[in-house]
C-alpha cells in the first residue's frame, strides 16, 4: 500500500486577516468613543454631588444662624466662623473643608440667588467650555448637554 501524505499547511488567509481587522476596527469604532467620553461624565456626576452636598451643609448652616452665610462669608463659613458681619452665634462646621470642583476650580457661591434659588452654588464646568457648561443648584437634574446660562459671579 501506498501511502499518499498531504502536508495540510496551518495559517490565516489574508481575506481572514482583513475580516478580524475590519471587526477590530468596527468595534473600536462603538467603544472607544464612548470610554472616552466616561470621565466626563464622571467629573459632571461629581461635580453634582458636591453641589447637592453643599446645598445640603448650606441649609443646615441656615437652620443653625437662620440665615445663609453672605457671598462675602462664602462657602468657607461652612468650614470656618465666620468672623464679618453677620456673625453667626450658633455656628457649626457643616463641612471639613470646602471643595473644589473636579476640574481643580473652587465652587462659586453668591447669596441671595439669582436663579429662583436663595442662594446660587455653581461649577463653570471644564476649562475648555468658556463657561458654557455650568453645573449649578438651579440646574443639577438637568442632563448637562446644554447647561449653559448666566450667573453672578
Amino acid at each position: 500500500m501506498m501511502k499518499h501524505s498531504h502536508r495540510h499547511e496551518s495559517g490565516f488567509t489574508l481575506i481572514e486577516v482583513m475580516i478580524v481587522v475590519v471587526i477590530l476596527a468596527i468595534l473600536a469604532a462603538i467603544v472607544v468613543p464612548r470610554v472616552m467620553s466616561a470621565p466626563d461624565k464622571a467629573r459632571t456626576t461629581r461635580a453634582r454631588a458636591d453641589i447637592q452636598g453643599i446645598v445640603s451643609a448650606l441649609n443646615m448652616y441656615k437652620l443653625d444662624n437662620y440665615t445663609y452665610p453672605t457671598t462675602e462669608q462664602g462657602l468657607k463659613a461652612l468650614v470656618e466662623k465666620p468672623t464679618t458681619e453677620p456673625v453667626p452665634h450658633n455656628w457649626h462646621q457643616q463641612l471639613s473643608k470646602v471643595p473644589k470642583d473636579p476640574w481643580g476650580e473652587p465652587y462659586k457661591y453668591v447669596y441671595p440667588g439669582s436663579h429662583g434659588e436663595p442662594f446660587d452654588v455653581w461649577t463653570d464646568g471644564p476649562p475648555d467650555s468658556q463657561g458654557d457648561h455650568k453645573i449649578g443648584n438651579w440646574n443639577i437634574d438637568e442632563d448637562n448637554s446644554d447647561n449653559s446660562g448666566n450667573s453672578n459671579g
